[in-house]
């Protein structure tokens, strides 16, 4: 009981983040433009700064709710591991870094984050992966058909 009820708690945390993640994604919002931009300059793709926000916002919100539904929990935690190791990268491996800059609401710099985008990617990738090991080992699924 206790190992079913930790298992809903890290799936309600990984899609309360994700849920809530989505206004800034899709309203342009400048944290938002800038990490996108970022990106898409580092990356050469200029469509991602415009773009990129969107698409993984949807891939948020789908994984979201295929967490809540336990027939598909296994797959929506593996997609927000995906997601979310795709944050981690992002953060350590680009131009865009662990410290996040702060924006006022005219869009000025004011700070920066300390690093709390970055460690709240870190521990929801965690999250998910608890997520899906568990839900490997306890449920039948077709992943574990395949491999065994």
């Amino acid at each position: 009981m206790f190992k079913e009820g930790f298992k809903w708690l890290l799936c309600i945390y990984i899609a309360f983040v994700f849920v809530q993640s989505l206004f800034f994604k899709f309203t342009d919002a400048y944290e938002t433009v800038y990490i996108f931009s970022v990106l898409g300059n580092w990356s050469g793709l200029e469509w991602f700064a415009e773009y990129g926000a969107y698409g993984v916002g949807i891939t948020e919100l789908i994984a979201a709710i295929m967490l809540m539904i336990p027939a598909i929990r296994l797959y929506g935690a593996i997609l927000s591991a995906g997601v979310m190791a795709g944050a981690v990268f992002f953060h350590l491996f680009t131009p865009l870094g662990i410290n996040m800059p702060e924006f006022d609401n005219m869009g000025n710099i004011i700070g920066d984050d300390g690093g709390l985008l970055f460690y709240n990617a870190a521990g929801m990738l965690v999250a998910a992966i608890v997520v899906a090991i568990m839900e490997f080992i306890d449920t039948d699924n077709a992943i574990k058909r395949i491999l065994f």
